[in-house]
């Protein structure tokens, strides 16, 4: 049968035969999958999850036929209604994709072009798939495809470039790109993973509407256990680019038979979690740890620490204090016109020495703006910022340096914050060079150093960003931020990118270095679960405003505020308890 020529004898809209992908290296090919096997039907939402490398996005790319130039399909078959994808031709696929199977890629900045505003990119993909003519016809559907993915303004939009948008903002644009045609199978690679949980809400349930109407079987690729859970009927585990376990979403979390699925669902953070401690417990559950284990001593010293370590960064100098911080942007309206966008309205804060303050709030609201004024990347309209006694807006030459060793970011977009010409290796190393720290032989130490802290193989030094998974390029952005030893980390959804195992580990490992060194961090996130593990303080942004800041503890149990409320209502499988 040619691919040109399907008859689906099967019944299944995809079906995955005996799939096996490697690529092309020096030392030879690699296997990325290994002989998997999986059907979907018409309506169907399937969930894949796993590990970061295990063979998640291989998988969605071997099925669209977008492996990298040293990837190929080396045995088994794709079957899409009837037709081998493994062998359709350039022309085939191209138009089999968009049309028949829409594609949400996981990295949002790299695959937006930054040349082109918005409504061009979104334009473009609607006339490349004939679903308008006309300028005037084009221009409305490229606005009612933002609108559908929850793009606020959609008009206003689409005159401005991916750099103006925020990571989920550019998320929900490739959402709705994905989404245009009303294809038959849309395959999502971590479609949520940059947005808030509100917005990402709003969009699942926009996905799960096509599922119903339009019959759109949907492939998620995800390490969210709590999406897979609430959106997924169907549940698949890779490992090391196998499937171990396949079957019933509630079913496999509730009660996981293989070990490395049940390993998965005892590192995802909930909001039942508590703060994560150095020693490796929680202030919440010290009683019934003290009363199960034979190291009871020990757990009562690690919380007894951790209190008189937030006592004493209470009474001492903030190491952030930010003062009735406002920034407005001029955005362009058309010709020579703008107008003022204030994206940060009069913020205060203050973080003590040693502590982490959560910043959270929808995609959208100005928390990362707030970070990127606390670095110095952008200036402010008004107010000031005090970074260890020290006004920043007055610093320059040696000591804006000296600020900059001090205070290092993690930025949202893993591969964007990454030179794709430089090699892992050298990546790391980076900043130690800028700073004169050590000689060549020290910091090759130090760069083998910091791949153990984040769980990456040291041979990884000397590959480039390209050939690394979306979570493997965040834990080297994470180990380059880590690099000067700094006072100050300011993390940038530094960990939406990981999968729950490795996420544990950097949750871990920040806890830990925190302990060691004094570390203060502003911790940046739309994941309320892995603020309620990492967080000493919280403050809420709505609209360039912080509408609620307090512990930890009182933002979870008793929020004040309506859209406190609402961020925790919209947590995925916050009400599903699941197995371990």
């Amino acid at each position: 049968m040619s691919a040109a020529n399907p008859a689906n004898t099967s019944g299944h809209l995809l079906e995955i035969k005996d799939l096996e992908v490697g690529f092309r290296t020096s030392r030879g090919e690699v296997k990325a999958l290994n002989g998997i096997n999986f059907t979907m039907d018409a309506g169907e939402t399937v969930a894949i999850v796993g590990e970061s490398g295990s063979g998640k996005s291989t998988t969605a790319a071997a099925i669209i036929n977008l492996l990298p130039g040293t990837g190929r399909i080396s045995g088994g078959s794709v079957l899409f209604e009837g037709r081998d994808l493994a062998k359709a031709t350039r022309s085939e696929m191209e138009e089999i994709r968009g049309k028949h199977i829409g594609y949400v890629p996981q990295d949002p900045m790299s695959n937006l072009n930054p040349v082109w505003s918005i409504g061009f990119q979104v334009e473009e993909t609607i006339k490349a798939n004939g679903l308008a003519s006309g300028r005037k016809e084009v221009r409305a559907k490229a606005i009612e495809v933002l609108q559908q993915a929850g793009l606020a303004d959609a008009e206003k939009r689409l005159r401005q470039f991916p750099h103006q948008f925020s990571g989920g903002m550019r998320q929900r644009v490739l959402i709705g790109i994905g989404l245009a045609a009303k294809p038959r199978l849309l395959i999502a690679d971590e479609p949520t993973s940059a947005l808030d949980v509100t917005v990402q809400r709003r969009i699942l349930d926009h996905l799960a509407s096509l599922t119903e109407t339009d019959r759109t079987a949907l492939l998620f690729i995800t390490h969210d256990l709590g999406l897979a859970a609430e959106r997924a009927e169907k549940l698949i585990v890779m490992y090391k680019g196998k499937i171990v376990e396949a079957g019933p979403s509630l079913e496999i979390l509730q009660n996981p038979a293989h070990p490395y699925t049940q390993r998965l669902i005892a590192a995802a953070p909930s909001l039942a979690s508590r703060r994560i401690q150095s020693a490796g417990v929680s202030l919440g559950g010290i009683e019934h740890d003290v009363a199960s284990s034979a190291e009871g001593v020990d757990l009562i010293a690690a919380a007894e620490t951790r209190v008189e370590q937030l006592g004493a960064a209470a009474g001492a100098r903030p190491a952030i204090e930010v003062d009735n911080l406002t920034k407005v942007f001029k955005i362009r309206t058309g010709g020579l016109r703008s107008e003022n966008f204030t994206a940060v309205d009069d913020v205060s804060f203050a973080i003590p020495k040693g502590t982490t303050m959560a910043l959270v709030g929808e995609s959208g609201s100005g928390k990362s703006t707030v970070a990127k004024l606390l670095l110095g990347l952008e200036q402010a309209t008004s107010g000031t910022i005090t970074i260890e006694g020290r006004r920043t807006e007055k610093l320059k030459g040696r000591e804006l340096l000296a600020l900059r060793r001090a205070m290092q970011p993690v930025f949202q977009d893993p591969y964007g914050s990454l030179d794709p010409l430089h090699n892992i290796g050298n990546t790391i190393a980076e900043p130690l060079r800028i700073h004169g720290v050590g000689d060549r032989a020290s910091r090759r130490d130090r760069v083998t150093e910091l791949l153990d802290q984040v769980s990456l193989p040291r041979v990884i030094a000397g590959r480039y960003p390209n050939e690394l998974s979306g979570g493997q390029r965040q834990r080297v952005a994470i180990a380059r931020a880590l690099a000067l030893k700094p006072d100050i980390v300011v993390l940038d959804e530094a960990v939406s990118a990981l999968d729950v195992l490795v996420q544990a580990q950097i949750l871990r490992l920040l806890a830990d270095l925190q302990a060691e060194l004094k570390l203060t961090y502003l911790f940046i996130t739309h994941d309320l679960a892995v603020v309620r593990v990492i967080a000493d303080n919280v403050a809420v942004m709505q609209r360039g405003k912080i509408v609620e800041a307090a512990t930890t503890d009182e933002v979870f149990d008793n929020p004040r505020e309506k859209y406190t409320r609402d961020l925790l209502d919209a947590i995925p499988g916050s009400g599903i308890k699941m197995g371990i």
